[in-house]
């Protein structure tokens, strides 16, 4: 190649070891890689076989930034940082694929004891008062354009557009309805008086325990590889390469390596029984013995158990089972 890929990997929540762990994801599909281990990342992060990748940390909030202006070539970053940076101008930024981790909803909440179970609920309810509501949120692009397309809200307010206030920053004529952008830590700010906030969550238990409810799903999202404007030509075929080597690791999760033992008089008996139960990814690989055979399969992590029940029948002995870091289909 002539020019080096640049790759943004996420600072934060996608490289930790109970969401993400991106760095894990990279070692896992094959990247020797350093500076950049979970709760350690630097600023001088190497991959160190191979020689075509630079890596830089990239914050998820400005990622998609970066790859609008070709400052990282590729990057892993959350659909809904994505989604928030296109909301009001275009951009060239395409997914390469989905890596299936870090899976997060964009949700609207309001404090457990609110009578609201709907943002209708909330305007209709409100549309009298003299004060403005009041929406923190880190996604105020997302947000407003959901408020504007509620039902209620198009009713009262017609075509207005919620005050956004980003630091100094402000836009919109509907003082009544501001949206005000946080930088974190977001659910606090109900405690400090506002009226409902949009965050991200997982489970929803920390919003629960700060005393909140979901009324509203904005979108669904997860972690994705996405090229930018820079990325054409050979720079886009290393970028497949890329996430092919990814989705290998992550496919391999799903299953596990298995082998055992069994009897040959049962060879053609055990290997169809697995086939027609679907209870291996392709068909079984026999490894023959003089009275024994050693067969391998790969079987879904999901039908383990069932599988290991079924070969105990057929008198299978020695079961091993092993992890697998990578598989390319």
């Amino acid at each position: 190649m002539n020019d080096k890929i640049i790759l943004g990997l996420p600072k934060g929540s996608l490289n930790n070891v109970k969401r993400g762990n991106t760095y894990q994801l990279f070692v896992d599909a094959g990247y020797e890689v350093k500076g950049y281990e979970p709760g350690d990342e630097s600023y001088e992060i190497e991959i160190l076989n191979d020689e075509d990748i630079v890596a830089f940390l990239t914050r998820p909030q400005s990622t998609p930034v970066e790859l609008n202006r070709g400052m990282v070539d590729i990057a892993i970053v959350g659909e809904d940082w994505v989604k928030e940076e296109s909301v009001l101008r275009k951009t060239d930024t395409v997914k390469i694929g989905d890596l299936d981790y870090g899976k997060t909803r964009l949700i609207v909440a309001v404090p457990n004891d609110s009578p609201y179970n709907s943002l209708s609920d909330l305007f209709r309810a409100n549309k009298d008062r003299k004060t403005p509501i009041l929406c923190f949120t880190e996604y105020p692009n997302l947000t407003r354009k959901f408020i504007m397309e509620n039902e209620v809200y198009q009713e009262l307010y017609g075509d207005s557009v919620p005050f956004v206030q980003v630091r100094g920053l402000t836009d919109g004529d509907n003082e009544m309805v501001q949206v005000i952008n946080s930088d974190g830590a977001t659910e606090v700010y109900i405690k400090k008086g506002a009226d409902l906030i949009v965050d991200n969550t997982q489970t929803g238990s920390s919003l629960r325990k700060a005393g909140l409810k979901e009324i509203e799903t904005i979108l669904h999202s997860s972690a994705g590889l996405y090229a930018g404007v820079s990325c054409t030509g050979e720079k886009l075929d290393k970028a497949q390469m890329i996430y092919e080597q990814l989705l290998g690791a992550i496919t391999a999760k799903k299953y596990f390596d298995v082998k055992f033992n069994i009897a040959n008089s049962k060879i053609e008996e055990v290997s169809n029984y697995l086939i027609d139960n679907k209870l291996c990814a392709d068909e079984p690989t026999i490894t023959p013995g003089s009275d024994f055979s050693q067969i391998n399969v790969l079987i879904p992590k999901a039908k383990f158990p069932e599988m290991v029940d079924a070969i105990k029948g057929f008198d299978a002995t020695s079961i091993i089972r092993n992890d697998l870091k990578q598989l390319i289909e």
